[in-house]
């Protein structure tokens, strides 16, 4: 895994420089506002000519006038949310698809899409998973272990006891994000925002599935909440959710000596968050592998509790991680 290339952590008054391909947060407004304009003219021209429609038939249907239309297909338009509304209405488009940064042409991908948008939640779940047993790489997943779960519910702790069971090395997604950035991940947030935190993130866990044949990994709480990123996870790994009471969650953050809950005033704030954050995540967190609850068990009984729940799901060590337990 590289080391850091950025300012050393901790130097009085630097400004980590960004990794490369993660823009600073507040340089990349502009060119970020400018793309998007380029974007939509294009996305515009090209759903106007799908359709066969001329610039003033759009601009009847849409109720924009002819003029603004011009400047918005020339990128110079700064549209409005409604405006936006009523031409994506206009042209029988999701509004997403006008602004999505994902390159669309291609017909087989609209219509995976469109088939996909007209699937109820339980089919869309079948659909994902035949198609993870289709085209994942079974054996070598099942070699790569990722626990998930919100901050406190124990992947660090589990994690690497059970890498030692296993014999196979503990990777924490976290450190090697600021590994990668050479910052801690508070100023990796301050500088780069959340949309760098997530680019790198997806990149160290593309080098975690190069690097790792197999590996147990713990993942940030948020993974789940980045589709290509999580996808990407659960078709590299065995996902196992860590799954605790909100008020057991609460307890180990504290244990942890946390400076930004240690005000009772934030304590309640914190307890609030977790819950919310759980009741959010929830339906991601379920799309994993295998779900175990660890309210009721010591860390030794979870261990027994996660290993047993492996073996059931069909993951067998190898001769010498065998050998390694019976040692």
């Amino acid at each position: 895994m590289p080391r850091p290339r950025a300012a050393r952590r901790g130097s009085p008054g630097a400004r980590p420089r960004a990794p490369a391909g993660v823009p600073a947060r507040t340089a990349a407004a502009p060119a970020s506002e400018a793309e998007l304009h380029r974007l939509l003219a294009e996305r515009v021209r090209r759903a106007r000519a799908h359709r066969g429609m001329t610039r003033k038939q759009l601009a009847e249907q849409s109720d924009i006038s002819l003029a603004y239309l011009a400047r918005l297909e020339a990128g110079t338009g700064n549209i409005s949310l409604g405006l936006l509304h009523r031409l994506a209405a206009a042209l029988n488009l999701p509004l997403e698809s006008l602004l999505s940064r994902a390159e669309t042409q291609n017909a087989d991908y609209a219509l995976i899409l469109e088939f996909l948008r007209q699937q109820p939640p339980e089919e869309l779940a079948r659909i994902r998973r035949l198609l993870f047993e289709n085209f994942e790489q079974p054996a070598r997943r099942s070699q790569r272990i990722a626990l998930l779960g919100i901050r406190g519910v124990g992947k660090s702790t589990l994690g690497a006891m059970l890498a030692e069971r296993l014999g196979v090395p503990f990777v924490e997604l976290n450190r090697e994000i600021e590994r990668e950035a050479g910052v801690t991940l508070g100023e990796i947030f301050n500088v780069y925002g959340q949309e760098g935190y997530r680019q790198l993130e997806r990149r160290c866990l593309e080098q975690v599935v190069v690097s790792y044949p197999r590996v147990v990994l713990a993942t940030g709480g948020g993974i789940v909440t980045e589709p290509a990123t999580y996808e990407l996870l659960m078709s590299s790994f065995f996902t196992v959710w860590l799954k605790a009471k909100p008020q057991l969650m609460f307890a180990r953050v504290m244990a942890q000596h946390d400076a930004r809950i240690a005000r009772p005033r934030l304590r309640g704030e914190a307890m609030e968050y977790i819950t919310r954050t759980l009741e959010a995540r929830r339906h991601l967190y379920e799309q994993a592998d295998l779900t175990l609850e660890t309210s009721d068990k010591t860390i030794d009984q979870a261990l027994r509790a996660l290993l047993a729940a492996l073996f059931a799901a069909g993951h067998r060590p190898r001769a010498n991680d065998a050998a390694r337990r019976r040692a």
